[in-house]
């Protein structure tokens, strides 16, 4: 049976794709795409963003190390690590005083 963090790796992968075969080639996302899952299944990490079509046009032109306006899996990771690593430095801003380590609510949250 899987562990936690590795069904959530797999819904990564199979979100990914979920989207990436919507439109000509199946392992990239094209721009529209890439819009179409940061308002389905980021919409609570970039609450902001989702709402403005211009700063998910820079976030992919970020993402697109090699400009080719479609973003391969790989370019796509880039944006997940960045957002596990701010939601964790959430996490500790908003982190209960006291000893030891503790979380307060994510990005997501």
């Amino acid at each position: 049976m899987a562990t936690q963090l590795e069904r959530s790796l797999d819904t990564i992968i199979h979100t990914f794709h979920e989207h990436s075969v919507k439109e000509g080639n199946r392992d990239t996302l094209s721009q529209k795409e890439f819009k179409d899952l940061v308002k389905k299944d980021l919409q609570n990490f970039l609450k902001k963003e989702k709402r403005n079509e211009q700063i998910i046009n820079d976030i992919m032109e970020d993402l697109d190390t090699n400009q080719d306006k479609m973003l391969s899996f790989e370019e796509f990771i880039i944006l997940i690590a960045k957002l596990v690593h701010a939601s964790h430095e959430e996490m500790h801003k908003n982190a209960p005083p006291g000893p030891g380590h503790h979380h307060g609510p994510g990005l997501g949250e």
